[in-house]
């Protein structure tokens, strides 16, 4: 699930470090190729029991920040009874056992106070507290993140990663997809032809190539780019344009991490980035 818009710690878990070599493929769709199996740990899929008939079904992503909590998007809060989520780590596909999962319910659901459905306004991240820790394994990390206030360079490439849907006919994506993705200044990101007012500082934009986007799926996901000598979630999916998620100059929008870090420390305790 992505907003569309029209223009307007535990024992074991350990921070991640330099992942292994990328294999860069040019069959670029807008969720990207598979995902080398061991490269976005720290990655989760976020599901909801729509009927309360104990099914769980994707419908975001998310981030492991710490063993209890996972950082994912505001608008990904479709309920705030937190029995109706939960949140599975080491996944990489989404409709197999592979025995490398961890299915963890959620004890309670943190919005930001200032997220008022608007995506246009910001603030939209949300923290899930889990109420069993996140066990470390070779599958399971926790992201490093950026430092308060960092901010990327107008075309610094960066990596999508997510289960949102591969094209604009809907197809769906069982395999963890990634896909480069060039950063977009806010300069350029909030002119009028691009994103106009609905780009605020505290977002990061990236794509707007045509070619490379989330898509519905992909929301909460993280914005994973290598910076200051580790991969860092610089991003969580947002939002993108109504129709086609993959639109010329209608970069995907994500929250910027770094603008959040002292709410998020408040609430985690912790300050490791």
């Amino acid at each position: 699930m992505i907003w569309l818009v029209t223009l307007l710690s535990c024992a074991g878990l350990i921070w991640a470090e330099q992942p292994l070599n990328h294999n860069e493929q040019n069959d670029r769709v807008i969720g990207g190729y598979d995902a080398d199996r061991l490269m976005w740990r720290w990655q989760a899929s976020l599901q909801y029991d729509s009927y309360n008939d104990g099914y769980f079904g994707h419908i975001c992503g998310g981030t492991i920040i710490d063993a209890f909590y996972i950082m994912t998007a505001a608008h990904c809060i479709l309920s705030k009874d937190s029995s109706k989520y939960r949140v599975v780590v080491g996944e990489y596909q989404l409709y197999k056992d592979e025995g490398t999962e961890q299915n963890i319910n959620v004890e309670s659901i943190i919005v930001h106070p200032e997220w008022n459905g608007d995506l246009g306004k910001g603030n939209d991240i949300a923290l899930l507290k889990l109420a069993d820790p996140v066990i470390g394994t070779n599958y399971v990390l926790l992201a490093n993140l950026p430092y308060p206030e960092q901010t990327l360079d107008h075309d610094f490439t960066c990596y999508i990663s997510g289960w949102g849907l591969i094209d604009y006919v809907g197809t769906p994506v069982e395999i963890l997809q990634e896909a480069p993705i060039s950063v977009v200044e806010h300069a350029v990101c909030s002119r009028h032809e691009v994103w106009g007012s609905l780009a605020l500082k505290t977002m990061v934009c990236a794509g707007g190539d045509g070619v490379i986007s989330g898509c519905q799926g992909d929301s909460g996901g993280p914005l994973n780019c290598y910076t200051d000598g580790a991969w860092r979630v610089h991003g969580v999916v947002s939002y993108g344009p109504a129709g086609m998620c993959n639109q010329y100059s209608k970069p995907t929008v994500f929250t910027r991490v770094s603008s959040f870090m002292d709410w998020m420390y408040s609430i985690t305790g912790s300050r490791k980035v």
